[in-house]
């Protein structure tokens, strides 16, 4: 059966691609992303600090704090997407409150939309370890692409 992806709501595009998350060539395969929750407006993705995750300090790179916030927060706005219609990424901004271990720490981004308009979408996203101590939080703006 093939399914028309144009078809499909944004958040029903995602579910149906949560089975196969991690056995295709993507960001959250090679990170080690695992789904949390995925609800219209909100998503929470997962992940567990490793060696190759450090920053020339040893510590998590922030680069993976900002690759968490970038997924969870876009996804969420990509949840809410009508059949057809499409995003981008136009801003991201991340404030890095405390660093985080290599060594098997468990890291939780959430992200939520605030709005989304016909033209952007704007969402706010937080990373957490497992511990519930905070990480690093941030927003963003999305260039929402409308299908003809």
């Amino acid at each position: 059966m093939t399914v028309d992806v144009t078809e499909m709501t944004g958040l029903e595009l995602l579910r149906a691609l949560l089975p196969h998350m991690n056995s295709a060539p993507n960001i959250g395969s090679l990170l080690g992303m695992e789904v949390v929750t995925l609800e219209e407006g909100e998503v929470s993705f997962a992940l567990t600090t490793q060696p190759a995750f450090a920053n020339p300090l040893g510590a998590v790179h922030g680069g993976i704090c900002a690759t968490l916030l970038d997924s969870v927060m876009s996804c969420a706005v990509h949840t809410t997407l009508p059949a057809g219609d499409t995003y981008t990424t136009l801003e991201l901004k991340v404030n890095y409150i405390a660093g985080a271990s290599t060594d098997g720490v468990r890291l939780i981004a959430s992200g939520r939309t605030i709005h989304v308009g016909r033209s952007t979408a704007t969402a706010e996203g937080e990373v957490r370890d497992e511990s519930g101590k905070l990480i690093a939080h941030g927003t963003t703006t999305c260039l929402v692409m409308r299908a003809p």
